[in-house]
Order: C-alpha cells, then sequence, then structure tokens
C-alpha cells in the first residue's frame, strides 16, 4: 500500500497501557487501550519519515511494539475473535 500526499492510516499496537496524556506527544494519534492490557495508537501518519519517528518514540518509551497496520480497524486490532475468523473473512473477499 502506498503512502498518499495525505498520509496513510495506522494502527501501532504497543504493549501495555499507556496513559492518554501521552497523546500529544504522539501527534495526536488517538489512544486506545485493550482488554488484553496493550495499547492501539491510530492516526494518519503523513509519511515513512514521521512513522519512524512514531517507532523511536515507542523506543524510546521502552515499550514493546507488538504490531503495525496500515488500514485495519480497531474493532480488527482489538478483536479476541477465534483465529479462524481472518480466514472466513479472506475466503468472502475472494469469492466476492
Amino acid at each position: 500500500m502506498g503512502m498518499t500526499n495525505e498520509g496513510a492510516h495506522y494502527h501501532i499496537k504497543i504493549k501495555g497501557h499507556l496513559d492518554t496524556r501521552w497523546q500529544d506527544w504522539f501527534d495526536g494519534l488517538s489512544i486506545t487501550l485493550t482488554d488484553d492490557s496493550n495499547t492501539i495508537l491510530s492516526g494518519i501518519v503523513v509519511d515513512q519519515a514521521a512513522l519512524h519517528g512514531v517507532f523511536k518514540k515507542i523506543r524510546n518509551l521502552g515499550l514493546p511494539l507488538i504490531s503495525v497496520n496500515s488500514g485495519a480497524s480497531i474493532q480488527e486490532m482489538t478483536s479476541s475473535a477465534h483465529p479462524n475468523s481472518n480466514k472466513q473473512k479472506i475466503e468472502q473477499t475472494k469469492h466476492s
């Protein structure tokens, strides 16, 4: 997926809960706390340099990075659905 002039929407999952007071420091990315004691940073990232800047901030806080997804929904990131549920979605897409 290429980035446009408007950037791309990212969901970055990190281990542990991050207080919402960090939202401004993460350039306005939304902070969502998950039921599995992790945090998802989400929002528009303007380019690869900005994305690497977010990674640097995560590293500087000593937070383990779990996953990075471009274009995934918060529901997909936070759901504790059965592992085969994504397979079903992929199969439905193939047959559409």
